[in-house]
């Protein structure tokens, strides 16, 4: 009984011993592996905040459709069904061709105008280290196909086209509030008098505030730098919620521009959002 005993007790010893050696091995092989790198995710939901692009891209071989809608002015009450008896619409594809790279195309009845884009993505915001900002380079093309409405002027191709170029740094504070800041530069081919000028320097703003789960409160602004375009005198507002449903990020918002790409809202926006001049709209994305 008592080797028995001496046995037992022997074998707990090594036992003991194997679970500490193994235990000390593992914390030493969780020590030398590097841990992979996390990045900031659903900073927004949507690739758009309201107007403006926003810092999140479209997930690789996923396909964005979007249709942005935007009624009439509600200024004019009853008559027009506060703004609903007008409306402007954009429909658009954006489709992501790598994590960090982003092309979209899209149609606004606004000007038949048509637009497309290129979205890269040079530096990602890190969780538990890593770079404390992300960066977001963005160039855009349109084109105007309405007929011109002057006969006195020549109508070139080139004069329909309009180009912007911007960079986004933002940040994703916590899991509940983004900040973004977006220097743009928009050139038109076309200028209303010969001392307006072709560029536009502008600095957009946009944000985003998570409420509950599925809802979050969002708004975006942009201020022309330049000076205002003839006819132009102000700078494009927008103030609206997010809602998710299943596959859908449906958004409700109102705005005082009823341009739907960079190009239109930085440049021809000519309601002051503050005497009511604003257009009632919604932005339905749905991921494919």
């Amino acid at each position: 009984m008592k080797n028995i005993f001496t046995v037992l007790s022997l074998l707990c010893v090594i036992f003991c011993t194997s679970a500490f050696a193994q235990d000390d091995m593992m914390s030493m092989l969780d020590a030398e592996t590097p841990k992979q790198k996390e990045y900031a995710k659903n900073a927004f939901k949507s690739s758009r905040v309201i107007n403006c692009h926003s810092m999140e891209m479209i997930a690789k071989k996923s396909l964005d459709f979007r249709i942005l809608h935007r009624f009439g002015n509600i200024k004019p009450g009853l008559y027009d069904m506060f703004g609903l008896d007008q409306a402007t619409m954009r429909i658009g594809f954006d489709y992501g061709l790598g994590k960090n790279l982003t092309v979209g195309a899209g149609r606004s009845t606004l000007n038949k105008e048509i637009d497309g884009f290129v979205k890269y993505r040079i530096v990602w915001q890190g969780v538990n280290g890593g770079s404390p900002i992300s960066v977001v380079l963005i160039a855009g093309s349109t084109l105007k196909t309405i007929r011109f409405s002057d006969p006195t002027r020549k109508n070139y191709f080139t004069s329909r086209l309009g180009y912007y170029y911007q960079v986004i740094v933002g940040r994703k504070f916590n899991e509940n509030f983004t900040l973004q800041l977006t220097p743009t530069l928009v050139h038109r081919n076309i200028i209303e008098k010969k001392d307006d000028s072709n560029d536009i320097y502008a600095v957009s703003v946009g944000g985003r505030y998570k409420v509950t789960k599925r809802l979050a409160v969002l708004a975006d602004y942009s201020q022309i730098m330049n000076g205002y375009p003839a006819k132009f005198n102000q700078n494009p507002l927008s103030l609206g919620v997010d809602i998710e449903t299943g596959g859908h990020v449906f958004q409700l918002h109102v705005s005082n521009t009823r341009g739907l790409n960079e190009r239109a809202f930085i440049t021809e926006t000519t309601n002051d959002f503050f005497k009511g001049n604003m257009f009632f709209g919604f932005n339905l994305s749905r991921m494919f």
